[in-house]
């Protein structure tokens, strides 16, 4: 199997990313920034993982899920806080429920200091890897 797969899917999960990024340096944000904060997150991490499984397709792994292809790149050793993903994972599944402004700010919250720092992680080491291979 090819790898132009995964650098295709890097690509777009770049592109939210720095959308994500560019969100993150909004410290006092309207409502209307926070939703597009939390759908940013959204995006890059739903990217995130089908990143991950077309990687690790490439390696031979079967991934099914989002928490296989956490599992697997966290025993792997692609990811370091394996934890921090499968918390991002369920959160994720929370965001739909934004529209209530304590849910909203609380989603924000863990963005800002949880899961924007291992998508940070994540957009360094696939930059490296789309240089050299």
């Amino acid at each position: 199997m090819s790898d132009i797969r995964w650098k295709q899917r890097f690509q777009n999960f770049e592109k939210a990313y720095n959308l994500l990024k560019d969100t993150v340096e909004i410290e006092h944000p309207s409502e209307a920034e926070r939703a597009g904060l939390i759908k940013f997150f959204e995006m890059t991490f739903e990217l995130s993982w089908k990143l991950l499984k077309d990687y690790q397709e490439i390696e031979g792994f079967i991934i099914k899920s989002p928490r296989d292809a956490f599992k697997q790149a966290f025993q792997s050793g692609l990811l370091k806080d394996g934890h921090s993903w499968i918390e991002a994972l369920e959160s994720r599944n929370l965001t739909v429920h934004t529209y209530e402004e304590e849910t909203a700010r609380a989603v924000e919250l863990n963005i800002r200091k949880k899961y924007f720092p291992v998508l940070k992680e994540l957009h360094l080491l696939f930059k490296e890897k789309s240089r050299v291979e």
